[in-house]
């Protein structure tokens, strides 16, 4: 069974929720699957859910950093070597428990931000092992990703509350 590369990507809202459903259609089907955010305050509410489902593991991000336009270089770079090292981190982990799935949400953003080591990242998707599906969620991907990518379903925002001032709601957006 081959393992494709998949980008959700574009501004509307479904992109998460995309990784996830395809997550429990993994899992439901008795796989492994590895699921993790980037740039992401671990508050998203499904995350608590998917722990509970045998064979999704969530991999949290234990530190948080804010906003990238905030931080200072400082800061900035230690984001950097954090967010480069969780990704060595979930690959690997990928590989050496035989996962189906890996969903890397947000990753997209994190290497559009230079927050993981692209280089890594792009020999990562060329070496991955041949059973591996990947998952990359995220505004704007690279040319280099979209040329590896072997799905690329664009999520477009039509309209949105936010646009009229509504925020995030638990539960529905968080």
């Amino acid at each position: 069974m081959s393992g494709l590369i998949h980008i959700y990507e574009g501004d509307g809202k479904g992109k998460t929720t995309a990784g996830i459903g395809l997550s429990v259609r993994c899992a439901g089907s008795g796989q492994k699957v590895l699921y993790t955010q980037f740039l992401k305050n671990d508050s998203s509410s499904e995350l608590a859910v998917l722990e509970q489902i045998p064979g999704i593991h969530v991999a949290r991000c234990e530190e948080k950093f804010g906003f990238t336009f905030g931080m200072t270089p400082e800061q900035k770079k230690k984001a950097q070597a954090f967010y480069t090292e969780h990704f060595r981190s979930v690959a690997r982990m990928a590989v050496e428990e035989n996962c189906r799935l890996l969903v890397l949400d947000e990753l997209i953003a994190s290497y559009n931000l230079e927050m993981v080591d692209r280089e890594k990242v792009l020999k990562f998707l060329k070496e991955k092992p041949e059973e591996l599906e990947v998952v990359m969620t995220g505004r704007d991907p690279a040319k280099e990703l979209l040329e590896l990518a072997d799905y690329v379903s664009r999520v477009v925002k039509v309209k949105h509350p936010f646009d009229r001032g509504i925020a995030a709601r638990k539960g529905i957006e968080l």
